[in-house]
């Protein structure tokens, strides 16, 4: 169809990228840029910290999903600066020369991961479910301090940062997504904290497709974005109400200590 949007994803060979490309190829006509190609798209080969390139690829297309980056939460400075500094800002000066009317941030819930030092969260972090009642402590939204727990997490806060300059001064659109934890085997019964976490594949797809589908007239936002589990941390009342937001999945509170799949870790 000549109307479908034309969307890059940046790590478009990753996990969340192939959850994307598999679930929602039907509605999208969909670009993997990354530095392998991906399977089901069609593939740019390249490296975001290279502007040239990066603007390049953007040529032509609706909107931008950003999800390349370092994602380990304990990423050292250096791996952070190049390839979630200064490939997030990439991402968005492409977007403003070439004409992209939308990019989709790939946040993080590490953007405000110290809270999980504090009570009572840091109760469900520690599987302490006994210490809580559930629906009877707080949870945390989107008006909470900026608290990230490393340059991982502080790269999150910067890209969502930047992508509010880029409105007020350029008149980009974006949507960030503080993302829980999506799980290679789509299975958070390893631990607590995954259970809290936990966005599955198809909520993932879908929250991606409400961000890229909202109106023009939703010119910024930030969301907190998981599953509608039972022991959450993060409030997803936002992304329900101004994204319309309906998570398929919840987890509940059985789990058996272990490690992350492999691809996880």
């Amino acid at each position: 169809m000549a109307d479908r949007k034309k969307v890059l994803v940046t790590g478009g060979a990753g996990l969340i990228g192939s959850i994307l490309i598999d679930n929602l190829s039907d509605r999208y006509d969909f670009t993997s840029f990354d530095l392998k190609e991906a399977d089901g798209a069609r593939s740019v080969v390249g490296d975001l910290s290279e502007l040239a390139s990066v603007e390049s690829a953007f040529e032509g297309h609706d909107a931008v999903v950003h999800l390349a980056a370092d994602r380990d939460a304990g990423a050292g400075w250096e791996s952070a600066l190049k390839n979630n500094f200064i490939s997030t800002y990439n991402v968005f000066e492409a977007a403003k020369r070439t004409g992209v009317k939308r990019v989709v941030f790939a946040s993080s819930q590490h953007a405000t991961g110290g809270f999980y030092l504090d009570e009572p969260w840091k109760h469900i972090v520690d599987g302490d479910f006994g210490k809580l009642k559930r629906g009877e402590y707080e949870l945390l939204d989107e008006t909470c301090q900026i608290r990230p727990d490393g340059y991982y997490g502080a790269s999150k806060a910067y890209g969502e940062a930047l992508g509010s300059y880029y409105l007020d001064y350029h008149g980009l659109s974006s949507i960030h997504l503080r993302i829980g934890w999506v799980i290679s085997s789509d299975d958070p019964t390893f631990s607590a904290f995954a259970l809290s976490l936990w966005l599955s594949h198809r909520d993932m797809a879908q929250i991606t497709r409400q961000s890229l589908d909202a109106p023009e007239s939703r010119r910024y936002g930030i969301y907190y974005a998981t599953s509608d589990n039972m022991w959450k941390i993060w409030d997803i009342g936002r992304a329900k109400s101004e994204l319309g937001y309906r998570p398929e999945d919840a987890a509940g509170e059985d789990f058996t200590p272990g490690l992350p799949p492999v691809r996880d870790q």
